[in-house]
């Protein structure tokens, strides 16, 4: 892999294309992943906020359940933000019949734990491994990480939950930093990415 990883978002639903802008913006080859033969060719995959229920069928729609669970399981890095938090959870707590996780993260997920859409709100939050002090927060209908296992990390907390959690190639924050224009966190999947290839 040359210097400018190739990055996929999930584009079944959500707020794909501001997620495009800003891998671009951190030096990326960002393009749209629908299709199994889309996800063979990235070096790395951000799945967007949107509806998990809706995201995890529309997957399985798709063909792509099983071949996104393969290369998460093989080591592919993989960012997912809200309710690609939640896709990344080895376990949900009330999970919506039918929805699916891929899995990747030794984390329980609460969905809709801070609330409902009204309740939507930003907040400066300060995570680990990122430099240039606080990142800028959007919250909707997000979820919080109810415990962690072994293997994963906790890389930001918001109100006493946690809100960013890291294990191996796997990152997940439970807001939206594609929303802000603040796109380091954005330039911290890239160089994970970049050290994975």
């Amino acid at each position: 892999m040359n210097d400018t990883p190739v990055i996929g978002v999930l584009a079944l639903q959500g707020d794909v294309r501001e997620h495009l802008i800003a891998l671009a913006s951190a030096d990326a080859l960002a393009r749209p992943v629908r299709r199994p033969e889309e996800l063979a060719e990235v070096d790395g995959l951000v799945l967007p906020g949107g509806e998990s229920t809706t995201m995890s069928k529309l997957a399985a729609l798709f063909g792509l359940l099983d071949p996104l669970r393969e290369r998460i399981a093989a080591g592919m890095p993989v960012y997912g933000t809200c309710a690609g938090m939640i896709l990344l959870a080895d376990k949900i707590l009330d999970p919506r019949s039918g929805q699916e996780t891929l899995g990747g993260i030794d984390m329980i997920v609460r969905r809709n734990a801070f609330g409902r859409q009204n309740e939507s709100f930003e907040a400066a939050v300060e995570v680990a491994g990122i430099d240039g002090g606080p990142v800028e927060g959007v919250f909707i209908r997000a979820p919080w990480v109810e415990s962690v296992g072994a293997g994963a990390k906790v890389i930001a907390e918001h109100g006493g939950h946690i809100v960013a959690v890291r294990q191996n190639n796997a990152l997940a924050t439970s807001f939206h930093p594609e929303l802000t224009g603040d796109h380091r966190l954005h330039a911290y999947f890239t160089e994970m990415v970049r050290a994975a290839g």
